[in-house]
């Protein structure tokens, strides 16, 4: 039952790992791919030597990472606890149908909702514009570009996320609640010393996972509204690649630069899971 998957994991994730031969070549696609000039290092030379735009684009991934950590992974966990403590069972199934479903609306869709809202035509600016006050450029803000990100991602994926953690909460023995409300325990007691440590060992693995795509910050989202900010304000790795290389045919930066984002994501994940092993924790995998 498991070998389709299997296949289906080797064709198009361990076997595409071959074209990562073309950031040591100077790669030119109509070319097979072992035929192309071998260049060694020097694709990866925009990294070594700090390349200007290069710079740019991890400086915004990591700003994009940071605030996501920080606001985006701890929403779904919010969300779960909430959603857990209503005490109709009713309510709480008509409350995460409603949260479920923008997860599954595509980011094409996503961006013209918020463009509806926040554009300069929409719904905001119509109202401001009628009112005699002056309309705010949401979407156009390079300065606002990271806070507008987050919160499409907070939007459209928090609903979803809090499957996981609403099925760990279940698995807490109710029993320890009864004890700690015996003992005298406040609910945010309760909270703090049953249902936290409770969901710790699955906010630990999803952290842990969380930072092996630390540096995959949205490609889609971000290139359909990078013409409103700018390159500059906008600029990712993931867009990197792709205007560098389908765009402007550096295949062999572009690809030299995926490889390096991706052996960085294996270390982060690797080192991580290291950190959760010195502190009692399970982690993706047991030693």
């Amino acid at each position: 039952m498991a070998l389709p998957g299997l296949v289906l994991l080797l064709v198009f994730h361990y076997l595409p790992l071959l074209g990562n031969l073309i950031a040591f070549q100077e790669y030119l696609p109509f070319v097979p791919l072992g035929r192309s000039a071998w260049v060694g290092l020097e694709n990866f030379a925009v990294i070594f030597n700090g390349d200007a735009e290069f710079l740019n684009a991890l400086k915004n991934t990591l700003l994009i990472t940071v605030v996501q950590v920080i606001f985006v992974f701890p929403a779904p966990i919010a969300l779960a606890l909430l959603l857990n403590s209503l005490l109709s069972e009713r309510i709480k199934r008509v409350v995460q149908s409603v949260l479920y479903l923008p997860h599954f609306l595509s980011w094409v869709i996503v961006i013209a909702i918020f463009q509806q809202i926040l554009g300069g035509s929409g719904l905001i600016n119509n109202f401001l514009r009628s009112h005699g006050m002056g309309t705010i450029d949401f979407l156009g803000n390079p300065d606002g570009f990271i806070a507008l990100l987050t919160s499409q991602v907070i939007w459209k994926d928090t609903g979803w996320g809090t499957i996981l953690f609403l099925a760990a909460l279940t698995q807490i023995d109710p029993g320890l609640y009864e004890a700690a409300r015996v003992d005298g325990a406040s609910r945010w007691r309760q909270l703090w010393h049953v249902t936290v440590p409770g969901i710790r060992a699955l906010i630990i693995l999803l952290l842990i996972l969380r930072l092996g795509d630390s540096l995959t910050v949205g490609f889609e989202q971000i290139i359909l509204q990078q013409n409103l900010v700018g390159r500059p304000a906008s600029e990712v790795l993931d867009t990197y690649v792709y205007n560098n290389g389908v765009l402007a045919g550096q295949w062999g930066v572009s690809a030299a630069v995926g490889l390096v984002k991706g052996l960085v994501a294996v270390v982060l994940v690797l080192g991580a899971n290291k950190i959760a092993h010195i502190f009692g924790e399970a982690g993706v995998y047991q030693k």
